[in-house]
């Protein structure tokens, strides 16, 4: 059997040979769920994270979860998939996505060169398809630019609009993630908590853990057998007792990180229908807030060989300025700006050489 060989997609119903494959240099470093997105590419994302939930995915003859990162060495069991033929010829839903979503993420795109795509993500977009939804950021793009190798190098929730880094080549991705990895990535979050926020600059350092989905979404805790977790928060802006505007450093990046150590703060970030404040929601929601107020306002970091600095940024949309404008009783004498924020220019400062 080839070790590097592809696990086939069977169309007819018989039984294909499971397939063993070993990790090479160039594929190392990235998440599992990914790698397998990769190679069963007109196979379902749900059908992926299924295989790999009972165990039909495996490495080095273990089970792995989807968080989990191959290593060179490794030898990933890729069992046989079958997929129907109408699925593969893209009968049974949308083979592309449409032209008002091309268009859509295409024009979200803030930064480019040969390595990396930086997209200022709108809100209400998955950064990949899934959970109700086709196509995310990244199936878009692949749509868009079918000739290039482009990959996540991390993730936002939906609501989440701002800052998304996209790699152009393995090499990149590589390197971002292990800049990740050691905390190399510098990435800052607007956001706005209920209440006003008393406890000045705080670092929250309270590790997480996702529990067993509910109602088909994860759901996370701060727990102590849980994955390290920082996150600091600065107060930027105060609305009387109803909010408060903070600036948010992650040197780490967990799922609902911030979400959820805003609320372990006592302060929940607003608009949060699964770890916020149900009445304080309804108070905003009047005020024209429709989603959580998240925003990844900018991403900094040293590229790993060069140590040429890059930084770019998204502005806040206007949607969430427009919320602070109306909670505001007086013209606001503070910013997203005096936070660091480029309004209206998202150039990073420098780029790659």
């Amino acid at each position: 059997m080839n070790s590097n060989a592809v696990a086939p997609l069977r169309q007819d119903g018989a039984k294909s040979p499971v397939t063993l494959r070993t990790i090479t240099t160039d594929e190392a470093g990235q998440r599992i769920d990914n790698f397998l997105m990769r190679h069963f590419k007109s196979v379902p994302r749900s059908r992926v994270y299924r295989l790999l939930r009972k165990g039909e995915v495996r490495v080095n003859r273990k089970r792995v979860d989807a968080e989990y990162r191959i290593q060179e060495g490794d030898e990933v069991r890729l069992p046989p998939v079958r997929i129907d033929a109408g699925q593969e010829s893209g009968h049974s839903g949308p083979a592309r996505p449409s032209s008002s979503l091309l268009e859509l993420i295409e024009r979200a795109v803030i930064y480019q060169d040969k390595h990396l795509l930086v997209i200022d993500k709108p809100a209400g977009v998955a950064v990949h398809g899934g959970s109700g939804m086709s196509f995310g950021v990244i199936e878009v793009l692949r749509a868009s630019r079918p000739h290039e190798t482009l990959e996540l190098v991390h993730r936002l929730d939906r609501d989440t609009s701002g800052c998304l880094l996209v790699a152009r080549d393995r090499s990149t991705l590589t390197a971002l993630h292990a800049l990740i990895r050691n905390g190399g990535m510098h990435k800052t979050y607007l956001a706005l908590v209920a209440g006003s926020w008393q406890l000045g600059t705080k670092r929250i350092d309270a590790p997480l853990a996702t529990e067993n989905r509910q109602h088909g979404e994860r759901h996370v805790r701060v727990a102590a057998a849980g994955k390290d977790s920082v996150s600091v928060f600065k107060p930027v802006q105060f609305f009387g007792a109803l909010a408060t505007l903070m600036e948010v450093d992650i040197p780490t990046g967990r799922t609902h990180q911030i979400r959820v150590h805003a609320s372990f703060a006592g302060h929940p970030l607003l608009g949060d229908d699964k770890y916020g404040d149900r009445e304080r929601n309804a108070e905003l929601k009047l005020q024209g807030l429709k989603r959580t107020f998240l925003h990844a306002q900018s991403v900094a970091f040293d590229w790993p060989g060069s140590g040429v600095p890059f930084h770019a940024s998204a502005p806040l949309p206007a949607e969430l300025a427009e919320v602070l404008d109306t909670i505001t009783p007086m013209k606001r004498r503070a910013s997203p700006r005096r936070a660091g924020s480029r309004q209206g220019n998202s150039k990073p400062t420098s780029r790659r050489t």
